[in-house]
């Protein structure tokens, strides 16, 4: 079950080029300050208006081109290549800022959004051609500075499984920092042990109805990733010194034609990719390390044969299932 297999890349490839281009149907994050905002999602996000809505749209981006660098014999290989040189263009992505800076869109996707921007732009950057990364920069770093203006006021955290959630969010943010604003790691890491390093004993109350992030293991799995090692250990050991059981059971969903029902395969995707990173964090023989790999798989055969069920998880599934199989 574990690995990303290439018969499984070119299906993910398939699902998501599928729903990259598709503009409707489309929910808009769209704040209109009079009769000329109102316009189509084309005009008003010119690379990022298919897929749904603009974080997915986003995230398949990452997903297609993550895959392309990863599995390079690809059989959409030459069709991503492709769309990115057509859609991954500078004036397009002027078209973005255009829109970031409209005085509506201050909260435009925040975090989940802003943060999604940098996973892409960090995936860009790996690859041997850069013209896409540089082209994408420009977004990256408004999104980078939105970061550094907002994080500072951010009195709480927010734990909910859903957009907002500020762990996930934070844990993409700090790995496209660590290589490209070292100020912003330094500032994601202090705020993170700021809100979660006394953190005790976590409870666990999860899954709610309509979420695709667990609070708690975005919140550990982000820890693992600005902790050293050696902190990381006893600090899971306090948040977590019973792992409920809750954590280690795949949601169950009972309708994946509902958009918000279909969140929990989502759900189930990431809490597999989390479980996979904490236990790659700990001591083999720590109590919890094959608890969690075996919760992980679990958790990967509850969601993985579902990605292509029906639109409302399709056009975003295979993104999740690519960080659970594929994240280094």
């Amino acid at each position: 079950m574990s690995g990303l297999t290439p018969a499984r890349a070119a299906h993910f490839a398939a699902l998501t080029l599928g729903h990259l281009g598709r503009l409707w149907p489309y929910k808009l994050d769209h704040v209109m300050a009079g009769p000329e905002d109102v316009l189509p999602p084309a005009t008003l996000h010119p690379i990022f208006h298919g897929s749904y809505d603009w974080h997915s749209c986003v995230h398949g981006w990452w997903q297609v081109m993550r895959l392309l660098r990863r599995v390079p014999d690809l059989p959409q290989a030459a069709e991503i290549r492709r769309r990115a040189d057509e859609m991954l263009v500078a004036d397009k992505v002027a078209g973005e800022l255009a829109y970031l800076a409209r005085p509506a869109a201050a909260g435009f996707e925040r975090p989940y959004g802003w943060a999604w921007l940098l996973a892409l732009h960090d995936e860009l950057a790996q690859h041997e051609a850069q013209h896409s990364a540089d082209a994408l920069a420009p977004l990256a770093r408004a999104f980078a500075e939105r970061f550094k203006a907002h994080l500072p006021k951010l009195t709480y955290p927010i734990r909910v499984g859903t957009h907002g959630n500020s762990g996930f969010a934070l844990i993409l943010a700090h790995r496209w920092a660590v290589t490209h604003d070292p100020g912003l790691a330094a500032l994601i890491a202090a705020r993170a042990v700021d809100w979660f390093g006394a953190d005790r004993g976590c409870q666990a109350w999860e899954p709610g109805g309509d979420e695709f992030l667990s609070p708690a293991l975005t919140e550990a799995h982000l820890m693992r990733a600005i902790l050293a090692p050696a902190d990381f250990q006893p600090w899971f050991d306090a948040f977590l010194p019973d792992i409920p059981a809750t954590l280690l059971t795949p949601a169950f969903v009972s309708d994946r034609s509902d958009g918000k029902i279909a969140h929990l395969d989502g759900l189930n995707l990431s809490r597999a990719w989390c479980w996979r990173r904490i236990a790659d964090a700990l001591p083999d023989d720590h109590r919890a390390v094959a608890v969690a790999r075996e919760a992980a798989e679990r958790h990967l055969a509850a969601a993985l044969p579902h990605l292509g069920d029906d639109y409302m998880g399709e056009h975003w599934l295979a993104s999740f299932a690519l960080l659970a199989l594929d994240w280094d």
